[in-house]
């Protein structure tokens, strides 16, 4: 992932001396072996390769964040690029994994029906002997925010269709009001029936899905909401979604609709922790990021305790201003070239290219 490699399972409980063996050998002894490693570096490419030939649409934020970024760590795909795939050697591998992994970088939750006492134990020795990793987790400095309006335009001849995602600089995993921004970002574009689906898709039928993200690592993450239209009905879309957006900045919401997006962020909570495997993946991102157990246990009464007030403090704090917006668009550039310029000051690039940032931001 962005900022962790996570592992999981799930196993029977009559297994757990042999399921913890087998984590331990996987994590201290991997083989690594270099003719897998090629095979797994070619599918790769190849999937990157297919991704552009039809799945554009999945492509779209990884240029976004590249965008966004630029020269920042958060800008580079977790899944890497053609171009730095190729790079990657046997020997990167070997180094990254006797570098950065070892026993003070782990995390280990588990869940289920167990002995505590007999766990330990069976854990101490499995990991006991494991040596610390040779090199400290790297720290990764907060990205600052983009000023002004920057456009992004990736050629995709004959496309019919435009891909665009509009975006910013967002907030942190820690960031103090999560409970009413999920409540705000739920209703601007995170459900079915928010303002951007229900312009987008439900009322003028200009695209299938319309939606509002936010990305929350260890440093203030991605904001992007994202959409595609007709490739004839570019400038017509976008400017919709701006119109939604300047609304969500300029207008107060509604007093049913904020309790409409409220009854909704609860009822999606509790699903997120119905299984065991849910409570383990919990629990090892508290770890992770520094959070304790009110991250969970507070959140039910924080969502009930949003306010008007607080939704528009959240509002006004991390959607960035309508002149503070970088802009991405997939799709034919000799017939939408002109239609983004009134965007802001247009970079170009090919969809061909092996990478998912302009030539500029790669020289920095």
């Amino acid at each position: 992932g962005l900022e962790a490699i996570s592992i999981s399972g799930d196993f029977l409980a009559r297994d757990q001396a042999l399921m913890i063996e087998l984590l331990a050998d996987l994590l201290q002894r991997p083989r690594l072996e270099p003719a897998e490693f090629e095979k797994l570096r070619e599918r790769e490419i190849d999937f990157i390769r297919a991704a552009k030939d039809a799945d554009l649409s999945g492509l779209l934020p990884v240029y976004g964040t590249a965008a966004i970024f630029g020269a920042h760590p958060y800008a580079r795909a977790v899944g890497g690029s053609e171009q730095s795939l190729e790079a990657l050697t046997h020997n990167d591998i070997v180094d990254y994994y006797r570098q950065h992994v070892g026993a003070d970088q782990l995390i280990l939750a588990v869940t289920g029906d167990f002995d505590s006492g007999t766990l330990r134990r069976q854990i101490a020795e499995a990991f006991g002997g494991w040596a610390r990793a040779r090199a400290p987790a790297p720290e990764v400095r907060a990205a600052p925010r983009v000023s002004g309006r920057k456009v992004l335009l990736v050629d995709a001849p004959s496309s019919v269709q435009t891909y665009f995602l509009i975006g910013n600089v967002g907030v942190s995993r820690k960031y103090a009001e999560r409970a009413p921004l999920d409540v705000v970002n739920t209703l601007f574009g995170g459900r079915f029936t928010s303002m951007l689906n229900s312009e987008l898709r439900i009322r003028t039928g200009l695209t299938y899905g319309a939606r509002s993200q936010l990305s929350r690592p260890t440093q203030p993450g991605a904001w992007q909401m994202s959409s595609f239209t007709r490739t004839d009905a570019t400038e017509q879309a976008v400017d919709l979604a701006l119109e939604v957006y300047s609304r969500l900045k300029s207008q107060t919401l509604e007093p049913a609709m904020l309790q409409s997006g409220i009854n909704y962020v609860i009822g999606q909570f509790p699903t997120q922790l119905e299984t065991a495997a849910q409570w383990a993946g919990q629990l090892a991102q508290l770890e992770f990021y520094g959070l304790d157990k009110s991250y969970i246990e507070d959140y039910g009464p924080a969502l009930s305790a949003v306010t008007l007030d607080s939704a528009a403090r959240v509002t006004a704090d991390v959607y960035p201003l309508s002149d503070d917006l970088v802009f991405v668009f997939i799709g034919d550039a000799a017939a939408i070239r002109d239609a983004v310029k009134k965007y802001g000051s247009v970079t170009e690039m090919k969809l061909s290219d092996p990478t998912f940032e302009p030539a500029q931001s790669r020289s920095q």
